[in-house]
């Protein structure tokens, strides 16, 4: 006799609708990474699992290219977020799109989540991975330029720019050790940050032994400018008040993250940068509330981490929901 190792896992004929009414053993707040491989994970389980995405796919739609996630040695974001819906939708995981969440309450032993529409979803136990968004210079050709020069993670896109000049915004650790990473690949690299450096000095030592790396410091980024790419950026001095152009192919503007957890204030423990602390399991703060990903205090920001995360949170909440039932 064979055994079917699918089971009823999912029907590529057989499509399964988003029903606000159904309690849901896990609810998935977020539809990038780490909330589309917790709801692959989930289905696996055997988990009754719904997702809620603004943004399907999340940040990766707008990466230019991915050549750091194992398996794929090239796709553009948008090709990476494909092949994940692609995998999930296999699974026939029912995903309430365009959808947005306004809170997320515990009432006795489920979860209630009340969406801007005021319809509440129920659910035993809720994945949070609603991802960030990165903090932006505000300036004009910012929005423009963005994927054609203008980046925000040097991890991600930095290759891209080998033997070219680039220029990163910014003054913390993040800033200057994108610096240091590009300068290894990169023509030359122009730091400029409006104010002084907030980074540890043994990053700022290792910066300034680098030859192709200059650095101005007390400097405004007014504007990026281009024609079909970006060609550079003006800055003004802001102790002469002097205004130049610097040319350059790249602008990597790495002034942090804002993670997507407002809707989250009061109802569970934030670091001092609004990200959900999370523990070693995905566990948040109140039980039964798992969160994963970008959102979370967790370090290094990539998407082959956020995917894992959202695993690990999947299979917490798994043993949370056996034991609740």
């Amino acid at each position: 006799m064979e055994l079917n190792l699918n089971m009823d896992l999912g029907s590529k004929s057989k499509k399964t609708s988003f029903d606000k009414q159904l309690k849901y053993d896990l609810l998935i707040i977020g539809s990038g990474p780490a909330g589309l491989n917790a709801a692959l994970y989930g289905k696996r389980k055997g988990l009754v699992v719904g997702v809620i995405g603004k943004k399907s796919g999340g940040q990766v739609i707008d990466t230019t290219s991915v050549e750091n996630y194992l398996g794929f040695e090239y796709k553009t974001g948008e090709d990476l977020v494909k092949e994940f819906k692609n995998h999930v939708a296999s699974l026939n995981v029912p995903i309430l799109g365009d959808a947005e969440v306004e809170s997320v309450s515990k009432v006795g032993q489920e979860f209630e989540v009340k969406l801007t529409s005021g319809e509440i979803i129920k659910a035993i136990a809720v994945i949070v991975a609603t991802g960030s968004k990165p903090r932006q210079l505000g300036v004009k050709g910012e929005a423009e330029f963005l994927g054609k020069g203008v980046a925000y993670c040097a991890i991600c896109d930095g290759p891209l720019f080998e033997g070219l000049d680039v220029i990163v915004a910014g003054g913390g650790n993040s800033a200057v050790e994108a610096a240091i990473d590009l300068a290894k690949i990169a023509n030359s690299v122009t730091l400029v940050h409006r104010s002084q450096f907030r980074a540890d000095q043994i990053v700022i030592d290792k910066l300034n032994t680098l030859g192709n790396v200059k650095v101005m410091l007390e400097t405004d980024i007014l504007e990026v400018k281009g024609q079909a790419l970006m060609s550079g950026i003006v800055v003004r001095d802001k102790k002469t008040g002097v205004e130049s152009e610097i040319a350059a192919n790249g602008l990597f503007v790495e002034i942090g993250y804002l993670p997507n957890s407002t809707f989250l204030k009061g109802t569970v423990e934030f670091n001092s940068r609004d990200e959900i602390k999370v523990n070693a399991a995905c566990e948040t703060s109140v039980k039964g509330l798992f969160a994963a990903g970008d959102v979370t205090d967790i370090p290094y920001k990539q998407i082959i981490i956020s995917a894992g995360e959202g695993a690990k949170a999947t299979l917490t909440a798994n043993d949370y929901i056996n034991r609740m039932k």
